[in-house]
């Protein structure tokens, strides 16, 4: 994110669903893949899509299996009539959301909707399986547990302040209010970001972790995550792939130093799967693509290898890790980074995107809601059965933003199969003054942004 009067960056469906069913060895199966033909499927919201809500004027009526549920004034969603995920019977069929998994799954192409048939002369089993609008897809060796369900929150920035975009540090960094993450989480947020400087981290390059600015963060994580049960907190390590000016790997901090961090990182939270690791806010002006896609993955060997074996990981792209380039410039690149505890589920591409007129978050008015070049980012995505996360987007409190930001929340919500979470910038240590605030006012209400655009799409 830009801050400290420095410019920071420039921003510039075919349905595949792969199908895991369980058999039982009594059972002879016969898989039978139909779409939908019917007048009525053209006009039906998808599974977990939005169906109401204030201002709302499109269709109320959602695929079979799923009915219109209100969620709060400014939201209702398309929700399976079940309360399972997948529901199996000799009787009926229900609805599920399938998130995509490793590229090596088994694909079965569908368009929008698909019934899924499994029958023997004792007993049919029926499973009806919806798509999202940018569809949904599941690895055939993956299970439920292996995706990440939606989420949604905030950044909380502070231990940042002062890095500025060629990764220089003049500060001391500022705790984010604890308060915060139970103000926000109480609401539904279920992730914040909490980015910090690698220089408090490590006060010199590949150097130790300094005790006491860890014991800082650490005690920050740790409300994070005590204010809910399935609260997620990310690691942001937020200094532009940079090191006092020096890109990582090509010039600056070596591969092994920058790994040497998130190696000790990774040794400190290896026990907690509800830690997601940032691998790098914002990298720009790269000049090789393919080296740093080695960077990455010298870091995701290098977490998995301390210990580090469940958790998320965040690659991040180039120009500023701008969901609008991941696709064409180090996408491609990215998709080759390995995950030594198998698959490529956990391996999340890290997307930002503002919404003012030159993408740079510096604004507080907004003149798009990103959806165009989202559903690009989708189709990409769906093209290589893989997954990304916006964990930066945000606007100022205005008219313009509540509405465009709003509508761009809603996109990725309804498209969770694909991105499956967003963190907006920015509360913390930001005061009410701050242009894209979020963070609450003295008195404990909400900014407009907030209100308006952010909480109705929360998971």
């Amino acid at each position: 994110m830009w801050r400290f009067g420095v410019h920071r960056k420039h921003h510039s469906q075919v349905t595949s669903t792969s199908v895991t069913s369980a058999v039982t060895s009594e059972i002879s199966t016969i898989v039978a893949v139909a779409t939908a033909t019917s007048s009525s499927s053209t006009t039906a919201l998808p599974l977990y899509a939005q169906c109401g809500g204030q201002d709302w004027v499109t269709s109320t009526t959602c695929v079979s299996g799923a009915s219109c549920v209100y969620q709060n004034d400014y939201y209702s969603q398309c929700l399976p009539v079940t309360a399972s995920s997948t529901s199996v019977s000799s009787a009926s069929a229900s609805s599920s959301s399938i998130k995509p998994a490793s590229s090596t799954a088994t694909s079965i192409a569908a368009v929008t909707s698909s019934t899924i048939s499994t029958s023997s002369t004792a007993t049919s089993l029926s499973v009806a399986i919806s798509t999202s609008t940018a569809a949904a897809a599941a690895s055939s060796s993956a299970s439920s547990s292996s995706s990440l369900s939606f989420r949604g929150g905030v950044n909380t920035a502070g231990y940042d302040f002062s890095v500025y975009t060629d990764g220089s540090f003049s500060g001391t960094g500022t705790t984010p209010p604890p308060s915060q993450y139970a103000h926000f989480a109480n609401q539904g947020a279920n992730v914040f970001r909490i980015p910090f400087a690698w220089q408090l981290m490590t006060p010199t390059v590949g150097g130790t972790i300094d005790s006491t600015f860890f014991a800082e963060y650490d005690a920050t994580v740790q409300a994070a995550l005590a204010s809910g049960d399935d609260v997620y907190v990310i690691l942001d390590l937020h200094n532009y792939a940079r090191w006092n000016g020096a890109v990582v790997g090509q010039g600056g901090p070596t591969n092994a130093e920058f790994a040497s961090l998130w190696s000790q990182l990774a040794a400190k939270y290896a026990d907690n799967e509800r830690i997601i690791f940032g691998l790098m806010n914002e990298p720009h002006d790269l000049s090789s693509l393919s080296d740093w896609a080695d960077s990455v993955q010298a870091a995701v060997t290098a977490i998995r290898e301390a210990g580090a074996t469940s958790q998320y990981m965040l690659l991040p792209g180039s120009s500023y890790s701008s969901a609008g380039t991941l696709p064409t410039e180090a996408g491609p690149y990215l998709l080759d980074v390995t995950d030594p505890s198998g698959g490529t589920d956990k391996l999340l591409f890290d997307v930002h995107k503002y919404l003012d007129s030159d993408g740079s978050g510096t604004s507080t008015e907004c003149v798009t809601d990103n959806v165009d070049i989202l559903t690009t980012l989708v189709t990409w995505l769906q093209t290589n059965n893989r997954q990304a996360f916006l964990s930066e987007t945000g606007g100022g409190n205005t008219a313009s933003c509540e509405s465009y930001l709003k509508s761009e929340l809603a996109y990725v919500k309804s498209n969770s199969g694909y991105i499956v979470g967003f963190t907006a910038w920015a509360a913390g240590a930001f005061d009410t003054t701050y242009a894209l605030t979020i963070t609450p006012n003295s008195d404990g209400s909400d900014q407009p942004i907030w209100t308006d655009a952010i909480l109705p799409n929360l998971p």
